[in-house]
C-alpha cells in the first residue's frame, strides 16, 4: 500500500486543466463555431479514454494467461476484469444515444472539416481488436493495405509491431490446450463423447425411419439431408485433417485441441473446478457480442446521420460498418460450440475418481 507524502488537489491529480483544454472545434477557426462539434469531440475523446481502460484490462488478463501454468486462484481476477470490460461496453453503447441527439443537419455543419479523419484511425480500438485475435490481415470487408493506409507512419508501425506479439486470443488457446481431465489411463473423454454423439445421431435416424409412413417423400429427403449434414459437421470436430483444412480456410480459428477442451468445459461447467473456466469463456463471448452490437448500432447511427454518403475516411460509410459488424468477430469458435452440445442426460459419465478430483473436498 502506497502512502500519501503530501496534500493532493483534485484538479491537479486529474490534470483537468490539460484535459479540459483539448476540446477545440475546427469550425471555430473558420468562422462561426458549429455548436454540436463540441459534443462530437467530447464523445470521441471519452471513447478513447474507455478504450485505454479496456486495453489496460486486456493486457493484464493476457499476462495472467501467458504463463505455462495458470493458477486457479487467478481466474477470479480474470473474471472480475472481464466483467469490468463488459460494464465499460455498456457505457460505449450508451454514448451512441448521446451522439444521436445531434441531427444530420447539425453534423453537416462541420463534417467536411473532418475529412479524411475517420474511426479507421482509432489506433486504440484497432489494438483492442488485435489483442482479441483479429489482426489486420484477418479483417473482412476492407483491403488490408487500404486499412493500414489510413494511418500515419507512427500508428501504422505501432500496430504492425503489436501484431507480431502474442495476443490474448493465442494465450487463451494455449491455456485451453493445457486443460486437464479429458484424458488419462482410465478415461478418454473424446472417445466417450464420440460414442455418445453416434448414439444420439443413430437415435435421430431411427426417429426419421419411424415416421417414414407419415412424411411426404420430399420432407423425408430433407430430414435425411439434415441428418447427414449434422453427421458431417460432427465429423469435422473429430477428424484432424478435416479440422486443419477448415483452419487453413479461415473457417475455424481455435486449434482442434483447444476447441475440444473448451467443449468439455461447456459440457461439464457445473463441476466446481470448471465453473470459473466456463465463466471466462462466457465473458469472452459476451464481450465479442457487445462489440458486435456496438458496431451494428454505430452502423445504424451512420445511416441515420449520412444516409448512403461515403464516410469521412473514404469507406462506404453505413455499408462498411454493417459489413464489419457481420464479419469481424474474435471468438466465433466459442459461439459455434453450441453446435456440438448434447443433452446432459447423454453426456459421458465421468469416473468417480475424476469427479472427486474436480470437486471441493472438505475434511473434518
Amino acid at each position: 500500500m502506497h502512502k500519501n507524502h503530501g496534500p493532493v488537489y483534485y484538479g491537479d491529480y486529474l490534470e483537468l486543466n490539460k484535459l479540459l483544454d483539448t476540446q477545440n472545434p475546427l469550425s471555430k477557426k473558420y468562422g462561426d463555431e458549429a455548436h454540436d462539434e463540441t459534443l462530437f469531440i467530447v464523445v470521441h475523446q471519452v471513447y478513447e479514454l474507455w478504450f485505454k481502460q479496456i486495453l489496460h484490462e486486456l493486457n493484464s488478463i493476457k499476462s495472467i494467461f501467458s504463463v505455462d501454468k495458470v493458477e486457479e486462484s487467478f481466474l477470479s481476477t480474470v473474471c472480475s476484469r472481464l466483467e469490468r470490460i463488459k460494464k465499460v461496453q455498456t457505457l460505449l453503447l450508451g454514448q451512441l444515444e448521446v451522439m444521436e441527439t445531434m441531427t444530420p443537419m447539425d453534423f453537416l455543419e462541420f463534417r467536411d472539416l473532418l475529412v479524411p479523419a475517420s474511426g479507421f484511425q482509432s489506433v486504440q480500438f484497432r489494438e483492442i481488436e488485435i489483442l482479441l485475435g483479429l489482426s489486420t490481415n484477418q479483417r473482412k470487408e476492407v483491403d488490408r493495405e487500404y486499412f493500414l493506409g489510413r494511418l500515419n507512419e507512427q500508428d501504422k508501425e505501432r500496430l504492425l509491431k503489436i501484431e507480431k506479439e502474442p495476443t490474448l486470443f493465442s494465450a487463451l488457446e494455449k491455456w485451453l490446450e493445457r486443460m486437464p481431465f479429458t484424458f488419462n489411463a482410465e478415461f478418454d473423454f473424446w472417445s466417450e463423447y464420440q460414442s455418445c454423439v453416434e448414439d444420439m445421431l443413430c437415435g435421430d435416424e431411427l426417429t426419421v425411419l419411424d415416421n417414414m409412413a407419415t412424411l411426404p417423400p420430399k420432407a423425408l429427403e430433407i430430414q435425411k439431408a439434415n441428418l447427414q449434414s449434422t453427421r458431417d459437421t460432427f465429423e469435422t470436430l473429430f477428424n484432424s485433417d478435416e479440422y486443419n483444412k477448415l483452419v487453413k480456410e479461415g473457417k475455424r480459428r481455435l486449434s482442434q485441441k483447444a476447441t475440444l477442451n473448451a467443449l468439455f468445459v461447456l459440457l461439464y461447467r457445473d463441476e466446481p473446478i470448471l465453473t470459473l473456466p466456463y465463466t471466462v469463456l462466457a465473458h469472452l463471448m459476451d464481450i465479442d457480442e457487445n462489440f458486435t452490437t456496438w458496431r451494428y448500432k454505430h452502423a445504424l447511427m451512420a445511416h441515420r446521420m449520412l444516409g448512403t454518403k461515403i464516410g469521412t475516411g473514404g469507406s462506404s460509410g453505413h455499408q462498411y460498418l454493417k459489413g464489419a459488424a457481420d464479419n469481424n468477430r474474435s471468438f466465433i469458435d466459442l459461439f459455434n460450440l453450441s453446435t456440438f452440445i448434447i443433452p446432459r442426460s447423454q453426456r459421458p459419465v465421468l469416473p468417480e475418481k475424476l469427479k472427486t478430483a474436480m470437486n471441493f473436498n472438505y475434511r473434518d
